[in-house]
């Protein structure tokens, strides 16, 4: 192969960055490429920390969940292949102090677990209330409990005295700080109270009716593991009659708190946006800025023609240019990258609880990869048609003018670099909207714009407008193209300009909304009806004035359209668990404000009807119009289906999965549930003695309750909101970066024809102050059209963004246009004075010289 394209592919190189002409390209490559890889690091990391996590979250690599002792073929599989086991057990009792010491009771989350748990992870555990806690390996020793703090707060207890549950009495001796297999179960939420396992024969609290918990957890080899979670999952999926096993699952992370991976799945998605808007402004303002490359090495390429290049050499060396440029701009976006994700992890430290290990290669490829498919795609078409420049243009330079670039080249790179964009996204919907709303919006700019060309060309009179519009006017009509080209590129980046500062303040408002300073903290549950309007009083003599107050009535669905229904019915695993389970079910003339119908209509007062949670629905292939029975204590109920709810789990906020339109059903037993934010103590003053607390009090009035503190809980989402946010404007920066590097490549794109135009124009007597307000004027306008079709634009994709993505109500102001318009006036202004203030300042005579 002939050396010689190397050689001037590398002079060419180092010709053009002294000059500075690849300094726009190298940048919007380098910003997108940042911006994937700031993500993709720390995704990576992310993804990797959370996998070795979730084992000491489980307490082992692997966890079998039964309603009864653990079956023997589980427990001997696990020996067979050599993996470490234990088993505990979990049921929610009442934990109470004796009568000398107030007799108070508690429901407590009773849990029993042998030595040498947890398998994975360790306890934290402290000797003092004020204590921070330390890390073990011990269990509790037989005849002591290891409680929460808010038991102890509950029961008026100290360490050293005594808790009693079921038959047997357990000294007090340390408190739980930490318990690495916890869970986020309803009944997680009550104080836990653990003892040794050698002590539950003594309690007597196992009976043959009760609703107890096991959980047999293996750790050992990676592949031995896996071999025994590919064997349960087969044994648990097997008919009852061939395995005998039932109400036996594989435990893991999707059981967590599904507020908690809401908050989480809509920041990554948000980040996955943010980084997407910065590739799709860089590929525009590469697009834009290779065609300028273009155009300035006209003359230099056919020169080479006169000389004796051939095409082939030209095309291989600008080629060979641009793939190092291409290679310099990504290692340079990756090494930024790189050093922007450690800002992630300290601002998302937390999400979880030991150091993240190193990130994988992964990254670093696609970052790579990503650059250079974004330089060859939409830089390299217009450079490769300096290959054909004629040799004749050295005479005349009218001929071997840039051509559009070949639909199938160019083609080939758009759909090449949207697929990687999808892929990146991680969010097919996310990645199809926001690719597809870019390419249709493009269209809608280009096709906008060249008919408002026409319409200002039409609408301007020239005999009575001022002579600084008319030019104007003049300007922009003579070349409809580049109006058209410059218009589309402010408009594409002032697009993911608005769209970024729409969605994150609704994204961010709705985050706020979802879990507010003032949202509930306490769930209490089995009020009883004779309960209920003394309980309601008692709230608000408390100072509660904002409360949910629903019945609760459990039912197990067993027919669906007259057709009785089993686990075995249904092949999917959550709805198996659903079919075999009780449901909480509600009734109320009032459909719950936090709740949304999405399809069907909610009728207050219709008998026999029933509105279902739409996530429910699709779940157990239910639609509106289906008959379902329902068992409630040996009371039979027949509805339909007449709406679909949208339930926001996350929301804090009493949810069902099945309400009756009505005001009571008969003949059920029920019970009642309440949420509500408790009030803050009051403060002690000096010499007063410490008022005993709302909960203690509410207990004290009400002891067959269970008062459930979310307070944690709702601590540790907003606390991950508020890290979220941060991150999410941190990144922010790239995309603004990269839309104002769109903004300055539109604008400078056309300043040599501008220069040209304008000096001819100072030869003929035109003044400096009068083309000075000419091109303000055409800055402003072309700003103006495509401030004001970003806007619209921006209004339709974050809508769509918002309803089918991000999973929340958004609705753009009318004001938008408005700003959108001014927005994008006053940056064109700004950036056309920074890119051509030195039209007006270069001498004429130089630059006819160079028109030459």
């Amino acid at each position: 192969m002939n050396p010689l394209f190397l050689k001037l592919g590398w002079r060419t190189l180092l010709r053009d960055l002294r000059a500075g002409e690849l300094r726009l390209l190298i940048v919007a490559v380098t910003l997108a490429v940042a911006a994937l890889t700031a993500v993709g690091f720390f995704a990576d990391r992310l993804k990797g920390g959370l996998q070795r996590d979730a084992r000491q979250l489980l307490g082992g690599d692997a966890v079998i969940r039964s309603d009864g002792e653990t079956p023997a073929a589980f427990i001997a599989r696990a020996q067979a292949l050599g993996l470490k086991a234990i088993s505990t057990v979990s049921f929610p009792t009442m934990g109470r102090a004796t009568d000398a010491d107030g007799g108070a009771s508690k429901l407590v989350a009773f849990k029993a677990v042998p030595d040498g748990y947890p398998l994975r992870g360790s306890m934290k555990v402290a000797d003092s209330a004020d204590a921070t806690g330390a890390d073990t390996r011990e269990v509790p020793a037989p005849g002591t409990a290891w409680v929460d703090a808010s038991l102890l707060d509950a029961l008026g207890l100290k360490l050293g005295q005594t808790l009693l549950m079921g038959d047997a009495s357990f000294r007090l001796t340390r408190i739980i700080v930490q318990e690495p297999d916890r869970g986020a179960g309803f009944i997680s939420f009550s104080p836990r109270a653990m003892i040794n396992q050698a002590d539950v024969k003594a309690t007597n609290l196992i009976q043959p009716a009760s609703r107890t918990s096991y959980r047999f957890a293996v750790a050992g080899d990676d592949k031995a593991v896996g071999e025994y979670v590919k064997w349960a999952n087969e044994e648990i999926k097997k008919p009852f009659e061939q395995s005998g096993v039932r109400g036996v699952r594989l435990e893991s992370l999707e059981s967590g708190s599904p507020e908690m991976r809401q908050t989480l799945d809509r920041a990554e998605k948000f980040l996955n946006l943010v980084a997407l808007l910065a590739a799709l402004l860089s590929a525009v303002a590469v697009a834009i800025v290779a065609r300028g490359f273009a155009a300035k090495h006209l003359d230099d390429c056919a020169m080479l023609r006169v000389l004796g290049q051939p095409q082939r050499t030209i095309a291989l060396a600008y080629a060979f240019e641009f793939v190092l440029a291409g290679l310099v701009a990504s290692a340079l976006g990756v090494a930024v990258g790189f050093a922007v994700h450690y800002g992630f992890v300290l601002l998302l430290a937390g999400l979880v609880e030991t150091a993240l290990p190193a990130a994988t290669m992964w990254p670093v490829l696609f970052g790579m990869g990503m650059g250079l498919t974004l330089l060859l795609a939409f830089g390299l078409p217009p450079v490769l048609q300096l290959a054909s420049v004629p040799p004749l243009r050295v005479i005349r330079r009218d001929v071997g003018n840039l051509k559009p670039a070949s639909v199938a080249v160019l083609g080939v790179g758009v759909l090449g670099f949207a697929a990687l964009l999808v892929a990146a996204s991680s969010d097919l919907k996310l990645g199809l909207i926001a690719v597809g709303g870019f390419a249709a919006a493009v269209l809608v700019f280009a096709v906008a714009s060249f008919f408002a060309v026409k319409l200002l060309r039409a609408s301007v009179n020239e005999a009575t407008a001022p002579r600084w519009l008319v030019l104007a006017t003049r300007q922009l009509s003579a070349r409809p193209v580049y109006a058209v080209v410059q218009t589309s590129a402010l408009a594409v980046g002032l697009l993911a300009l608005m769209l970024l500062v729409l969605l994150r303040t609704d994204l961010i408002s709705s985050w706020r909304k979802a879990t507010p300073p003032d949202a509930p903290n306490r769930f209490v549950i089995n009020v009883q009806p004779e309960q209920g309007d003394a309980f309601q009083k008692a709230l608000r003599d408390g100072g509660v004035t904002k409360f949910d107050w629903y019945p609760m009535i459990r039912g197990r669905l067993v027919a669906v359209n007259g057709k009785a229904i089993t686990p075995d019915n249904f092949e999917d695993d959550r709805a198996k668990r659903l079919v075999d389970r009780e449901f909480n079910l509600s009734n109320n003339t009032e459909m719950p404000g936090h709740n949304q119908i999405v399809a069907g209509r909610w009728t207050a007062g219709e008998k026999d009807a029933v509105s279902v949670e739409d996530g429910l629905a699709k779940t157990l292939g239910l639609k509106l119009g289906d008959t379902l029975r329902f068992d409630m204590g040996g009371q039979l109920s027949e509805a339909k289906i007449t709406s679909l709810r949208k339930v926001d789990w996350g929301s804090m906020r009493v949810n069902f999965f099945v309400m009756y339109p009505v005001a009571e059903l008969k003949d059920v037993p029920v019970s009642y549930i309440s949420a509500f934010r408790a009030p803050e103590p009051r403060p002690v003053l000096a010499g007063q003695a410490k008022a005993p607390s709302f909960d203690n009090e509410l207990v004290k009035a009400f002891p067959n309750i269970t008062n459930v503190d979310m307070s944690s809980t709702l601590a540790q989402v907003q606390r991950v909101l508020d890290q979220v946010i941060r991150a999410v404007e941190f990144l922010f920066g790239f995309t603004l970066a990269a839309g104002l590097v769109v903004l300055f490549a539109a604008i400078t794109a056309t300043r040599e024809e501008r220069a040209r135009e304008f000096a001819i124009m100072r030869a003929v007597g035109a003044r400096a102050s009068l083309l000075r307000q000419v091109q303000r004027a055409e800055l402003a306008g072309v700003g103006l059209l495509a401030g004001f079709l970003a806007s619209l634009v921006a209004l339709a994709v974050g809508w769509g963004l918002a309803r089918y993505v991000f999973d929340f109500n958004w609705t753009g102001s009318w004001t938008v246009p408005l700003f959108g318009s001014i927005a994008g006036a006053l940056l064109a202004l700004a950036a056309g004075w920074w890119g051509l203030r030195s039209v007006l300042n270069t001498p004429v005579v130089e630059t006819l010289r160079k028109a030459q």
